[in-house]
């Protein structure tokens, strides 16, 4: 097997701009809010858009090409992961995920804990991330019925480069004027709190039932691995996924007993696949299967995503496949 690129499904949401389409991504609607960039989820699955399995979903290979997929998947009953580009022109609604515990519970699907990499902010961009201080669900609530909850919450300024953990039962939000990328849980459930009276739902119980009424913290990053030609960090590694950031002068993806996905943020460089040197760019999105060793050459820098063997399969925080009923 060779790697590939993957097109993406792209999402028109009232608070969206249209920077993404500088990272290549096209879309007839009016605006690309998001593009799922790794994804077998049913709202939007990246398709292969070059090689042998071109036209193709990416859940369809993987379904006839288990093995691409290499061994840290095999505790899951689907591919964990989703991958997205998220441009904010305007705030995203506050809003909460559920464990995997409620999730199964109440909606029948996975829960929702997730990372942020800041790609571009403007001045003054910010995010909400977790409270000010502790509370009560009857202060929670009395906020939420009292249009007060944005003065309860904690406003974080962000720069490019900055990195946030958000396990699920954290309260957050997207600021105007921030592009990021998210490497999420493969779920699609979202709590909204307060949407700045845009006339969506919310979802106030369920968000009661699930929010940490704490303040939230943010774990420090591992410091950065620095070899001849290249520095990788890890943003994260955890449960459902791992995430380092590459800086590539001369750098090599290597063999490994996951998958890999390469997102492309910046730079000038080629992906070696049989010899053949392919240019990559911004914007790329690029499926690499377990074991197959694949060169960059040149200068760019990319988020990549993995499994790695990180928690323990019995802990109740991880669905394993042979028990799911869904």
């Amino acid at each position: 097997m060779k790697p590939f690129f993957l097109k993406s499904a792209c999402k028109d949401y009232i608070w969206g701009g249209n920077r993404l389409r500088e990272y290549g991504k096209i879309s007839d609607q009016e605006r690309i809010a998001e593009s799922w960039e790794l994804s077998c989820h049913p709202d939007g699955e990246s398709i292969i858009a070059s090689g042998e399995f071109q036209g193709m979903t990416l859940k369809q290979f993987l379904e006839e090409n288990p093995d691409a997929l290499g061994v840290h998947c095999e505790k899951f009953d689907r591919f964990p992961v989703l991958v997205k580009l998220i441009d904010a022109k305007e705030n995203l609604s506050l809003q909460v995920h559920p464990d995997n515990a409620y999730a199964f519970r109440h909606e029948h699907d996975w829960g929702k804990t997730e990372l942020w990499y800041i790609i571009e902010a403007e001045p003054g961009a910010e995010i909400i991330y977790g409270f000010q201080d502790t509370l009560t669900k009857e202060q929670f609530q009395f906020a939420i019925e009292h249009d007060t909850i944005l003065n309860w919450v904690k406003h974080i300024p962000v720069k490019a480069g900055d990195v946030f953990y958000i396990p699920a039962g954290t309260v957050h939000a997207i600021g105007k004027g921030i592009l990021l990328a998210e490497i999420q849980q493969s779920s699609n459930l979202t709590y909204r709190i307060y949407d700045y009276n845009r006339g969506r739902e919310l979802h106030i119980q369920k968000a009661l039932d699930v929010t940490r009424l704490a303040p939230a913290e943010n774990p420090p990053l591992e410091a950065p691995v620095i070899r001849d030609g290249f520095t990788a960090q890890y943003l994260k590694r955890c449960p459902f996924f791992t995430v380092q950031k590459i800086t590539a002068l001369e750098s090599s993806v290597g063999y490994y007993d996951s998958f890999r996905h390469l997102l492309i943020l910046d730079g000038d460089a080629v992906l070696e696949i049989d010899g053949e040197e392919v240019p990559i760019k911004k914007g790329d999105s690029i499926f690499i299967p377990a074991g197959v060793f694949c060169p960059v050459r040149g200068k760019c820098t990319a988020l990549k995503i993995f499994m790695s063997n990180i928690g323990n399969p019995a802990d109740k925080s991880i669905r394993i496949k042979e028990r799911i009923i869904l």
